[in-house]
């Protein structure tokens, strides 16, 4: 009995150092995640101005995109962001990482090196380096006045804007990469020494058994690079200065949530745009989900 009960006892001592170590990451969960998230939907249905305290206005707010053409262009320029970067984002990371698993001498030198940009993508730093190159005196001008073309502002042309943003997300190619590499790691060889015996060349191999296999690996960098992309605000706002420009075309759904929550302290609306965005993302990743029982393949 006096065993039993000294476990007990020792039990709730456990129990409580256990919660006592928790504690801190409750109070950040409550505090810093769930009550803002629980904040921005309840002043989805209100007017809030950031200076007056709320005023409940029903479904104002969402009934109001219905009629905002600025939202409807941007959700136009995010969608062709998201549909064209992300799959040519990925072909770039699937070909290195095919390139580095050729077993190439100093590979944790280059994992690293490409891996890169992928932390420094989304920085401040490297927007600004990124508007100074695509400038009209920028070195990608440069680079084509060797040549003899031409160049222009690539930046502050409607036409070209968007284009250098995509391939700034396209640079960032590190994450998926070395994603790719380590499943690439994972199968195993004897299924391209069968294949090799059987006569199947490196296409065939790669079409036949890099492809089925790696596809959860694809799936999985799918739905996060497509989550990343619709969330890019970075880039966009150091580039157009904030503006979305030149006319609007770098005018993401993110830069134009920005604007109406702490440009025009439309907060109320903010917080409807935002989880409109919860809602849009919500609904990609719900239909990859639903594609992937077409085209992914779990070896079991």
């Amino acid at each position: 009995m006096r065993r039993g009960s000294g476990g007990t006892l020792g039990g709730k001592k456990e129990n409580r150092a256990a919660f006592a170590f928790l504690a801190p990451w409750f109070v950040g969960l409550l505090l810093i995640t769930a009550g803002p998230i629980v904040a921005s939907l309840i002043l989805g249905f209100t007017d809030y101005n950031l200076i007056q305290p709320p005023v409940f206005n029903g479904l104002d707010n969402w009934t109001r995109m219905l009629g905002d053409e600025r939202l409807h262009h941007a959700l136009g320029v995010t969608l062709v962001y998201v549909v064209v970067s992300v799959p040519l984002q990925l072909v770039c990371a699937l070909g290195l990482a095919l390139l580095l698993d050729r077993g190439l001498r100093g590979l944790a030198f280059y994992r690293s090196a490409f891996y890169l940009p992928s932390l420094l993508g989304s920085s401040v730093a490297i927007a600004v380096l990124w508007k100074q190159i695509f400038g009209a005196d920028g070195l990608f001008n440069q680079v084509l006045g060797a040549f003899g073309i031409e160049g222009k502002g690539w930046i502050s042309d409607p036409d070209s804007a968007l284009g250098t943003l995509i391939v700034l997300n396209v640079w960032t190619f590190g994450a998926p990469m070395v994603i790719f590499l380590a499943g690439l790691r994972q199968i195993p060889a004897m299924y391209y020494e069968a294949a090799a015996t059987d006569g199947a060349g490196r296409w065939t191999q790669f079409r036949s058994i890099t492809i089925p296999l790696l596809s959860p690996i694809v799936f999985f960098n799918l739905v996060l690079q497509v989550i990343h992309a619709f969330q890019s605000f970075t880039q966009a706002f150091v580039v157009s200065g904030g503006s979305g420009g030149p006319s609007d075309s770098t005018l993401f759904y993110t830069l134009y949530l920005y604007q109406r929550g702490f440009g025009n302290f439309d907060m109320g609306y903010a917080s409807a745009l935002a989880w409109l965005l919860l809602v849009i993302i919500g609904g990609f990743t719900a239909v990859n989900f639903w594609a992937a029982r077409f085209w992914v393949v779990y070896d079991d």
